[in-house]
């Protein structure tokens, strides 16, 4: 089967890659890499010892995308491309809302009109808005708190009404939390470009001394600490959820939140991330970010339940893996 990922160069989908190449999918992705590497596919055969086909192209020219299809039998998609940093969103809404709800179109449209039976979309545990805890699917979705969150509801929208239309095909929404970690090997991992936007690679960044302190954004929400209160995922764990639900998802809509289940804190990540790995990671408190909730985390039993899949990886494996990115897999970079 072909499966083509947008975004497959970025740090979600260069590990979905390798395990589709290791499952015996051939793999052909779409990256502009505004936030990714080139180098990175390169390693992603690697690793798979399996070749990518790739194309850098913009996922929201309908045209080139056409062109693409026309040219490979695709069977399945899986879209991770698209802008995602919380905090840009606020500052840039209408680029969020260009790039996010056109390139999903764009890639529908043509799954239509070549007949592709499987559509898997990347969207967010941030559609949950301010709800009750733990998330379920089930919840009615409140107003995203963000326009990055909006953008990912009015997909989801957009997905259920095209499943309703076409019956032929398979859409599996894919709700995630907050993905860290790396690949074990080192090879591959969270490596954006510039200033972090996420707090994996900024902790790496301090602890190597290459950034001067980490921000944690607020103390006083009403948790243990006073800090934000996330369900965070290897990267692994969740690229294994993808493979799963591209393996076992059959015609409908369906809807299924990737995590661990378990909420951890700022600092509680920091002390795991300090105690995994014998480095300090020297921190100060700023004011809170706009578009911040204080507690979210994941009810999983849907997941396991339906897709046979389970995060296995705890918060010290994901502290480990990234560090190791850091220290060894900069060497090719």
């Amino acid at each position: 089967m072909n499966v083509l990922v947008t975004g497959g160069s970025g740090y979600i989908g260069s590990h979905t890659c390798v395990l589709l190449l290791e499952a015996g999918y051939n793999v052909i992705v779409l990256d502009n890499y505004v936030n990714s590497n080139h180098e990175t596919l390169r390693h992603v055969e690697m690793l798979s010892n399996r070749r990518v086909v790739s194309y850098e192209v913009d996922v929201t020219n309908a045209k080139e995308i056409d062109s693409i299809f026309s040219s490979h039998m695709i069977d399945g998609v899986i879209h991770f491309a698209g802008h995602k940093a919380v905090g840009e969103s606020v500052q840039k809404p209408l680029d969020y809302y260009i790039n996010n709800l056109t390139s999903t179109m764009a890639l529908l449209k043509a799954c239509e009109k070549y007949g592709v039976s499987r559509f898997i979309f990347s969207s967010s545990a941030t559609v949950y808005g301010v709800n009750d805890i733990p998330f379920k699917e089930t919840i009615s979705l409140s107003p995203a708190t963000n326009p990055y969150g909006e953008t990912k509801v009015m997909c989801e929208k957009i997905l259920q009404d095209v499943s309703a239309s076409n019956p032929d095909l398979a859409i599996g929404i894919l709700r995630y939390f907050n993905p860290v970690g790396s690949h074990e090997s080192g090879v591959i991992g969270e490596n954006p470009k510039g200033i972090p936007n996420n707090i994996m690679p900024y902790i790496t960044k301090v602890a190597k001394q290459e950034l001067n302190t980490l921000k944690v954004f607020g103390n006083d929400y009403p948790t243990t600490d006073g800090t934000g209160v996330r369900d965070y995922i290897h990267v692994m764990d969740l690229a294994e959820g993808h493979l799963a639900a591209f393996q076992n998802i059959e015609t409908g809509y369906h809807v299924y939140n990737l995590g661990t289940g378990k909420g951890t804190s700022v600092l509680e990540l920091i002390q795991a991330f300090e105690q995994a790995n014998g480095v300090k990671v020297p921190y100060e408190i700023a004011e809170r970010r706009p578009g911040d909730i204080a507690v979210a985390y994941a009810d999983v039993s849907k997941a396991e339940q339906q897709l046979n899949w389970k995060a296995k990886r705890n918060i010290e494996d994901m502290c480990r893996d990234a560090w190791n990115y850091e220290l060894a897999g900069q060497r090719d970079r």
